[in-house]
């Protein structure tokens, strides 16, 4: 019987999953689901590969509200649906990976205790991603459990790329890089366009991962040049409910000239700031296109405007490019956006087919004219793919 990949993808109340079918080809998703609202009103959700919903369901109330009760839950679940087979890899997302780990690893006792060190580069998301590990490891002993980073392919930048302009001191004592972040996204992206598209993949490509997270990538021959998003995932692109690059004397002010304290300054930052500070209505992108607000129209020019700005400088880090990808998703399905950011970036070559890009498919596409000295592309992201093969490989 074939071997089956559980992955796992926490945050501080949720607990995304797919299941995967090990096969020699590549990995096929069985099941997918949420576990969401752990810690208040926890409910899970499953479905199967074609989105048909097999549970529904609240947990039960007698339980202790944590990952732990979750992961139980899940497992439960999952045990009369896989009919006797075995799981025999487990893989996680992890946010960050330092400048360590530029590849997947099977977690040992040493590497966890090396992720915990991690943590102050990323508090918001490494303990809860950390959580199902040590979990897991005593639910089922002995199964591989491999961690895959959002930082990982970043780690692929030059040396010079990876700086702020800190005394050197600060970047070697206290490791404050550029990191970058949804490598796992970007990983898939460039593994897909190799398939489909293997002139661009091989030359300069520029990709835009955008979502409620958003953030751009240079990518020349499958690996990272640049990134917008650095030290912390606050950087970058404006975001849904996050402001993006700032300038750091804001922050300054925010504290010395309006006392806020620096939990004041994170909640205003991270979320309530972007397109919903912006707009004051939303951080949802259809939201936005159907309200008559000249906020919600600024708010909308801002993102855009910012995001053909950043391609610019991202082919500028390239000397050049020759793709653009749009991925995630505000990338895949905003029709709208995606043809402003291209409308500015004409400039530079960018030309599309605008019947071509108002389709709806969840399936990759061209969207760029013949003439276009761009290559256009819509490229559906699969992060949980990404850790799956890793996991597979971890048992090969």
């Amino acid at each position: 019987m074939k071997e089956l990949i559980l992955v796992i993808n926490a945050g501080s109340s949720s607990i995304k999953f797919q299941l995967f079918e090990n096969e020699p080809s590549d990995p096929i998703t069985l099941y997918k689901g949420l576990i969401d609202g752990i810690y208040v009103d926890p409910k899970f959700v499953a479905k199967d590969a074609a989105d048909n919903k097999l549970a529904d369901e609240k947990l039960p109330a007698d339980l202790p509200k944590s990952h732990d009760s979750a992961l139980r839950h899940l497992l439960a679940w999952l045990q009369p649906h896989i009919h006797g087979r075995k799981i025999a890899a487990i893989g996680h997302r992890v946010l960050h990976g330092g400048l360590k780990y530029s590849e997947p690893v099977v977690v040992t006792p040493e590497v966890f205790a090396i992720l915990e060190e991690f943590i102050p580069l990323g508090p918001l998301h490494q303990p809860h991603n950390l959580t199902p590990i040590r979990i897991l490891n005593d639910l089922m002993p002995g199964v591989p459990q491999v961690a895959c980073f959002d930082t990982a392919f970043h780690t692929a930048q030059p040396d010079l790329h990876k700086l702020y302009a800190l005394p050197l001191e600060f970047t070697e004592k206290e490791h404050i890089y550029r990191y970058g972040f949804h490598g796992l996204s970007y990983t898939y992206i460039a593994s897909a366009l190799e398939e489909l598209d293997a002139k661009s993949a091989a030359g300069h490509t520029v990709v835009c991962h955008l979502g409620n997270g958003s953030s751009a990538s240079a990518v020349k021959g499958g690996k990272c040049q640049a990134t917008t998003m650095g030290f912390t995932a606050l950087e970058g692109l404006p975001m849904g409910t996050r402001t993006g690059s700032i300038d750091a004397g804001v922050v300054l002010h925010l504290m010395n000239n309006l006392k806020m304290d620096a939990q004041q300054i994170e909640d205003l930052l991270y979320k309530k700031s972007g397109l919903l500070g912006l707009s004051g209505i939303s951080s949802d992108m259809r939201e936005l296109h159907a309200s008559t607000s000249p906020r919600a129209k600024l708010a909308v020019d801002f993102f855009t405007y910012s995001i053909s700005r950043n391609v610019a400088s991202l082919a500028a880090s390239m000397q050049g490019f020759d793709a653009l990808v749009f991925t995630a998703g505000i990338g895949e399905n905003d029709n709208i956006a995606r043809a402003d950011i291209c409308a500015r970036l004409k400039w530079l070559g960018v030309e599309i087919d605008l019947a071509a890009n108002n389709i709806r498919s969840g399936e990759p596409r061209k969207i760029s004219t013949a003439n276009s000295k761009i290559a256009v592309w819509i490229i559906p992201t699969n992060e949980e793919l990404v850790i799956a093969r890793a996991a597979a490989n971890s048992v090969a």
